[in-house]
């Protein structure tokens, strides 16, 4: 396997009332449940990449408040046809308004499974398990979440 490019996720980590924001989606030809954000594009920087996303899929404006981590080790994408090395970074950020935020209590509560569905859900951060997440990076970040911000 030769890598010969990177793929830069940027997620933001959005904390309210003691649970944490996630996301179910649908690409790929699979189910995922992860931390809300994407791919970073030529020309921006992370945050931006961070509040455009946060814009396209949860029609919310943000706030960068603190980075939290970014990935230290070689991880190489599962799902690409083309490998690449994955570099993901993670922000604590807020809401602008948390009230017009669309979430459900179900998993993958989806109209219809297809390309791109996607749903909000809020976990409670102290009885979260990092299984709970798809990614093995994301799964390194919920006990990180647990022991800096649950309270």
């Amino acid at each position: 396997m030769e890598i010969k490019k990177f793929n830069i996720r940027v997620y933001g980590i959005v904390l309210h009332k003691g649970h944490v924001l996630l996301t179910d989606e649908f690409r790929l030809g699979m189910r995922m449940t992860k931390f809300p954000g994407g791919g970073l594009e030529l020309g921006e920087g992370t945050a931006d990449c961070l509040k455009r996303e946060f814009r396209e899929e949860l029609e919310q404006e943000i706030t960068v408040k603190e980075h939290i981590y970014t990935t230290d080790y070689f991880q190489p994408t599962r799902l690409l046809s083309e490998p690449q090395q994955l570099i993901s970074i993670y922000y604590r950020v807020e809401l602008k308004d948390y009230t017009v935020l669309k979430t459900s209590s179900r998993v993958f509560d989806f109209k219809e499974i297809k390309d791109g569905a996607q749903a909000f859900r809020w976990v409670k951060l102290s009885s979260m398990s990092a299984k709970e997440v798809t990614f093995p990076i994301d799964q390194k970040i919920v006990p990180m979440l647990k022991a800096n911000y649950n309270r």
